[in-house]
């Protein structure tokens, strides 16, 4: 029998594009975890996503989870089989709009394939604490001096800001 993980996740970036990062909490019973994270230049968009891959690659077994995002585009994204549709069509939304964000995607969508996952839509800033929580370590991170680059976005568009 699969264990069963809460978990909750956020992305922020500052500037959108700008500096970003993201923050999880796990919870296992009485046990969790929290894991954070950021990039120089990156997108809000991005740093949702990959805060709930962080949350799925941080379980070390196969495992039932319930993630809650803030982020109707994850959870529509998912929920509602657009991103393997994207992922069908080869990273392409329609006949001439691409998928952002192909690299990311990939990743979760594999990790959903070794993990049960339901993604649950919360309205963010609404006295959830766990979801206050996620966002508090994600600004956190993304406000650290010296973040490495994000590998999947192009800096360029942070330094036509500067």
């Amino acid at each position: 029998m699969k264990k069963t993980v809460i978990a909750y996740t956020d992305g922020s970036s500052l500037g959108n594009p700008g500096p970003g990062g993201y923050g999880v909490i796990l919870k296992y019973g009485s046990r969790v975890k929290e894991l954070s994270g950021g990039f120089q230049c990156t997108t809000n968009n991005r740093m949702e996503i990959l805060a709930a891959i962080v949350a799925l690659r941080a379980l070390t077994e196969p495992c039932k989870v319930d993630l809650h995002t803030d982020s109707q585009y994850v959870a529509h994204a998912i929920n509602k089989g657009w991103a393997r549709r994207w992922q069908k069509n080869h990273w392409m939304r329609n006949k001439r709009e691409p998928a952002l964000n192909p690299d990311l995607w990939t990743e979760l969508l594999q990790l959903c394939d070794r993990h049960e996952v339901n993604f649950i839509w919360i309205r963010g800033h609404a006295n959830d604490s766990d979801n206050e929580r996620c966002d508090a370590l994600a600004k956190q991170a993304a406000e650290k001096p010296d973040l490495p680059p994000d590998p999947g976005y192009d800096a360029r568009a942070c330094r036509n800001d500067r």
